[in-house]
């Protein structure tokens, strides 16, 4: 039988009811403390028919934060607001794994302790601007991490998987994309290191390996997925041969048997024009289960599946606003319209109140 969305799978040894994945969603409505709240739990739970929820972009320490109102993974009272959240989602059949995310530059001295300045491969300031509490700033000039405060970071990721496991999550998404600090060390536009952590391919990837085979000594790698976005230029970002340092990547990620590879496949969030790339090129190299994201629709995701090109794909704009997006996919039904003003912060409102069928 041909396999398609609504087909079970097993990424590692988490096992999803269908194919359909929510992507990881930043929606700033943590409440204090990065502690997540009751809102928080309504809104995954009302997700739960997916395959699988990856959790939004979650900070592994006070230093990985970038913007406001986001839940940490690194406080005792943040795993116990997101256990309510991983025991609700379980309460329903669903299986959710959390983003483990560090911003990198992508930061500014006011979302930072002592007003700290962020920190970065290299004092490449990006352009942009930094969404604030006090609104959107310039971005200011990162500081490069020391050679000896890379073990820290590594440190920061395995503590962050001991609260996700302590959380019940099913798993961890490493993110490795869209710009932050780990991608920031990948790509040779925002990495100008002379050490062992920068100038060729395999020093660049240096950091995440480290990062990857500690968090999987922690997690097992059956409940461990890594997301790259190889061309995205969105914060700012470049490279001046992706296709070798990705294809690189992900031949030396195969050896740790991860559950899965989420791949970015172009550029999102309007930041330019993404670089020619051939992704199914890089899903020759793939070994472990592949995650394809990037304005999917239905017929293209079964499309994926049935020719092998993806395991399962990752659904975003149309999972904040339809809740019951597997149900609306299987019947056909017609989808709500997402209102992209109440994306980032806010109430309820855009949040938990978008109709289910027959609401």
């Amino acid at each position: 039988m041909a396999l398609d969305l609504f087909s079970p799978v097993k990424l590692g040894s988490i096992a999803l009811k269908n194919r359909m994945v929510m992507a990881p969603l930043t929606r700033n409505r943590a409440g204090e403390g990065g502690v997540p709240q009751a809102m928080n739990v309504t809104y995954y739970v009302q997700r739960a028919s997916a395959g699988l929820i990856i959790s939004e972009a979650t900070p592994i320490s006070v230093m990985a934060h970038g913007y406001p109102a986001l839940p940490g993974i690194y406080t005792d009272a943040q795993v116990a607001g997101w256990k309510k959240v991983t025991d609700a989602v379980h309460a329903e059949g669903g299986k959710i794994v959390i983003q483990l995310w560090h911003v990198g530059r992508i930061s500014h001295p006011s979302l930072l302790p002592n007003g700290a300045q962020p920190v970065a491969p290299s004092a490449n300031k990006p352009k942009g601007k930094a969404f604030t509490y006090q609104g959107l700033v310039d971005y200011v000039e990162p500081r490069a991490l020391a050679l000896s405060e890379l073990p820290s970071i590594v440190a920061d990721y395995v503590h962050a998987t001991k609260c996700a496991l302590a959380a019940g999550f099913d798993g961890v998404e490493i993110h490795a994309a869209n710009g932050y600090l780990l991608d920031q060390f990948l790509r040779d536009g925002t990495n100008k290191r002379e050490d062992e952590y920068g100038g060729s391919i395999e020093n660049r990837s240096r950091l995440l390996l480290e990062v990857t085979k500690a968090v999987v000594e922690v997690a097992g790698s059956d409940k461990v997925g890594i997301r790259i976005s190889p061309v995205n230029p969105f914060n700012d970002m470049k490279d001046s041969n992706p296709q070798a340092l990705f294809n690189h990547v992900v031949t030396a990620l195969n050896p740790f048997k991860l559950a899965y590879l989420h791949v970015v496949e172009g550029g999102i969030h309007g930041g330019g024009i993404a670089d020619p790339f051939d992704f199914p090129a890089l899903r020759k190299h793939c070994q472990s289960a592949y995650m394809a994201n990037l304005s999917y629709d239905k017929a293209r995701g079964n499309a994926a599946i049935a020719s092998g090109h993806a395991d399962v794909i990752a659904y975003g704009v149309p999972f904040i606003a339809n809740p019951d997006l597997v149900k609306r996919f299987s019947i056909n039904a017609a989808l709500n319209q997402a209102d992209s003003s109440t994306f980032y912060g806010g109430t309820e409102h855009g949040y938990t109140d978008y109709p289910f069928l027959g609401a």
